[in-house]
Parts: structure tokens; sequence; C-alpha cells
């Protein structure tokens, strides 16, 4: 009966979802409107409220969400078509464009389980190594590739791991409960920590430049998110690592007998090199070499040219599409022999288009808010924090994203909130980029409910994990999430 009665309820607690997008859009375009508001910017206001309730609700998909600006801006008279299409051709989406076809070779030839596997290899294999490396290959998987990628290719070779230790014999260990959830943990933390390290690794990052671009008109560059993304993500990997293996589970330092031989088991599974692989290999190094050189860098006093230095208009998302073209163009053969490129539409078709669409809704809405005054009007009457010490302001802003992002999705709070950080900043006195690289970051560390992220779910999934044990981990990595942000961000903006 139990069951009946929620199939009942489900209809209509969707269609309450769908009602609340319009019915909060005619409340904020119908109410007085208030001093200083034009009536472009109240329509602004109630697009943005609809957007919100279907975004935070997942009335309908997040991509269907996002084409709302290009009906509505025009009709409400905020901007003309041209204006209100053009955000979803910024150039920071080709970049994540980009991005996901060189990822989607790289699954195609498994270069990314070779990769995984190889460091794992490296790392040894007592419980406390064998967390690290796991969690250093997933993260390093995830800077190039969607967490969710990268986690659902790390946890399977994890339970290989952990289902050697529990049959009988000399490989059985009393350390598989605490190494399960500890490993499980660890897959799914470092896949949402190195997403942190590129703008390519988790969308908020990308929301973060095209916005940079489109509200402050900084170039938010893929070596200049780097200098930061990097060590934050990095410092977020020794605490995360320290926290699960010292503080939480105690995992001992021997040896486990035979997980070596599982993890060479799995590597020699992959066979020889395959040369569409080692094609793969090369394009996404000279990439990644590409974006970090773009721009001339100064080095001990000297300046090391960069790419712009012969090519001043090459951008990152230049490079990304360039390194596309070249999978899909250059020739090889299928593990059957067939003729075929690097890449082919079939592998590439596979990419999730809607994150892209998603991308374009936001800077869409972000571009409505500048035509029309709303972000200065916001600005103006978020002066709740006007006064507190910069770093205090950045931790509130840190600790908001970072405990909301548990209920909703990350794209989602970044597309919503960091247009208001461009706001805020100039009111509070601060650098606006700071506070929307806090939101940002903020965003991608949600650690605590199976829901908060895909990698999350998934490795809940298993079986090994309790909810207390990811609430516990979670809740104290993030507040180690909010700390490691709040420093950051405090050294780079002062």
């Amino acid at each position: 009966m139990p069951e009946t009665r929620n199939d009942d309820r489900q209809p209509v607690y969707h269609t309450v979802r769908l009602i609340a997008g319009p019915a909060l859009f005619l409340v904020l375009i119908l109410m007085p409107r208030p001093d200083g508001v034009s009536p472009e910017a109240q329509a602004t206001l109630a697009l943005a409220g609809w957007m919100a309730a279907w975004w935070l609700t997942v009335a309908v998909p997040l991509a269907v969400t996002a084409l709302l600006p290009l009906a509505l801006v025009p009709a409400l008279g905020i901007a003309g078509p041209g204006d209100a299409a053009a955000p979803y051709a910024n150039p920071v989406i080709f970049l994540f464009m980009g991005g996901f076809f060189i990822a989607a070779s790289m699954q195609r030839w498994q270069l990314h389980r070779r990769i995984a596997l190889a460091v794992v290899a490296r790392t040894g294999t007592s419980p406390r190594r064998l967390v690290a490396g796991f969690m250093l290959a997933c993260a390093l998987l995830s800077m190039w590739m969607s967490n969710t990628a990268a986690t659902l290719m790390m946890m399977p070779i994890g339970t290989a791991v952990l289902t050697l230790m529990t049959r009988s014999g000399p490989n059985r260990s009393d350390d598989t409960p605490q190494l399960g959830a500890a490993l499980m943990l660890a897959i799914a933390y470092a896949g949402s920590i190195g997403g942190v390290a590129t703008l390519i690794g988790t969308p908020p990052n990308a929301i973060l430049a095209g916005l940079a671009d489109e509200l402050l008109a900084v170039d938010l560059s893929f070596a200049r998110w780097m200098a930061v993304g990097l060590p934050v993500s990095l410092a977020m990997l020794i605490a995360c690592w320290a926290l699960l293996c010292f503080v939480l589970f105690k995992l001992p330092g021997r040896p486990i007998p035979g997980a070596a031989d599982v993890i060479e088991g799995e590597r020699a599974g992959l066979g020889a090199w395959h040369p569409a692989e080692r094609v793969t290999a090369v394009v996404f190094c000279l990439a990644a070499l590409a974006w970090i050189f773009r721009a001339p860098k100064e080095i001990g006093g000297l300046t090391v040219p960069g790419i712009q230095t012969l090519l001043p208009q090459v951008g990152d998302s230049t490079i990304a599409i360039a390194a596309a073209l070249a999978l899909f163009l250059w020739p090889a053969r299928d593990r059957d022999g067939r003729r075929t490129t690097v890449l082919d539409w079939r592998h590439a078709a596979g990419i999730p288009w809607d994150i892209l669409v998603l991308f374009g809704g936001g800077l869409s809405l972000a571009a409505a808010f500048g035509f029309t005054g709303l972000t200065e009007w916001l600005g103006a009457e978020l002066t709740v924090l006007d006064g507190l010490p910069d770093w205090l302001i950045i931790a509130s802003v840190a600790t908001t994203f970072v405990f909301v992002t548990e209920i909703t999705s990350n794209t989602a709070t970044a597309t919503l909130g960091l247009p208001v950080m461009a706001a805020l900043g100039p009111a509070v006195g601060v650098e606006p980029l700071a506070l929307m690289t806090a939101a940002a970051m903020g965003s991608s560390m949600a650690f605590m409910l199976p829901v908060a992220t895909p990698p999350n779910a998934i490795v809940f999934g298993t079986g090994y994990i309790q909810p207390a044990q990811m609430s516990r981990a979670g809740f104290w990595l993030n507040w180690m999430g909010i700390v490691i942000i709040t420093i950051a961000v405090s050294i780079v903006s002062g």
C-alpha cells in the first residue's frame, strides 16, 4: 500500500514543481517595482526566479531550463535574439567541448584506464598506499574528464581489490570493512577534488571563466586558473587522505597479500599500446602544454614566449578544438582492423551536450543581468557583509556554497550564485573575482550526502559505505575545503 500512495503522489509532486517556476515568474514580474529597477531588470529578475525554481527542483532537465533565455529574453524586451543567443557560443563552451572530445578518445582506446592502473601500481599495496594511489589516479583523470566518468572507471578496480581481501585463504584480511569504506570514499572524493584543478575538470570552473569574461571583462585562462586550482586540489587530496587513513579509519601500513597481482592482472588485460592510443596520448599532452603555455610566462626573471607571442588571437578554446580536430582527422584502425579515425563521430556523439547548453543558458541569463543594470542594483542591496574582514567574507561565501551544493546541483548552484557574487564584491569592497572563485570552488566540495554528487551516489551503491560514515567524513572534509579555499583565495586576491 505505501508503494501505491507514493506512486499516486509522484505526478502531483511533478506538477507542483512545473508550476513553481512560472508562478514565481508571475509573482516577481507583477510585484511593485523597487526603486532603481527598470522594467527590463524586473523582467530579468522574474526570469531568473523561473530558472532557479526549475533548476533547483529539476522539474525539467537542466538543459531544457537553460533554453528559456532564448525564448523569453527577446519576448520580454530585455534584449534582441542575437544578444540572447550570443552567450551560447561563448569560447568557454568550446573549451569544454574540446575537452569532452579528448576525453571521449581516451575512453574509446582505454588510455584513461592505462594511466590510472599505472599510477595505482606505483604507489604500493598497503591499505594507506592503495587509498593514496586510487585517489591520485582518480583525481588525475577527473582533471580532464567528468568526475562521474573517472569514478565509474576506478570503482571496479577498487572493488576487485576488496573482493580479493574477502576470500578465504592466505589473502584474507580483517581490514576489509575499514578499507572498503575508506577506499570507496577516497574514489568518490578524489573525483570531485580533482576536477577543481583545471578549467575543464568540472562545470563550475567553466561557468566562472565564462562569467568572468561576461561580467568582469577578465580573461581567466587555463593556466591562470590552474595556478590556483591545482594547489587547492593537491591540498584537499592530502587532507582527505590523512583524514580517511589516520583519523576516521586508522588503516594499517602493511601490504595486502595478492593486491599487486590483481592490479597487474588488470594492466595485462589492456594488452600492448594501440597506435590510436598513442596518438591520443600525444594530442592530450600537447593540448595540456599548449593550455599552460598559451601566454608568455615570467620564470625566474626570464620571459618564456608563449603561443600568443606568434599567434596573439589564439585562446584556450582554439587549442581545445584544434586538438579535437586532430583526433577526428588522424587515420587509424579499430581493434578489428577496420579503417576509422582516432575519434569518430559515433564515439564523439556521446559527450554531454546538455552541459554545454546549460553553460549557454547561465551565461545568457548573466548577460541579461548586465544589459539591464540588475547586477549593479543587486550589489547596492547586498551590503550586509560590508565592514567585515575580506577573509571572513570569502569564508562566508565558501561556507554557503559548500553546504548549499550538498542538496543542489553544483552546476545550477554556480550558475545562479556566481552573478550574485559578482555584484556582492563591489558592495563589500572585495575583488569580485575572489568571491566568484570561492563560490565556484565551494560548489565542487559536496562530500556529506549520497545525493550530493554522482560520485558519492556511485560509491554508496557498492554497499561498502554506511550513510553515517559518508556524513561524518564529508562533514569534516567540507570544513577542510572551506579553510583551504579561504586561505588560497585570500592569498591570491591579497
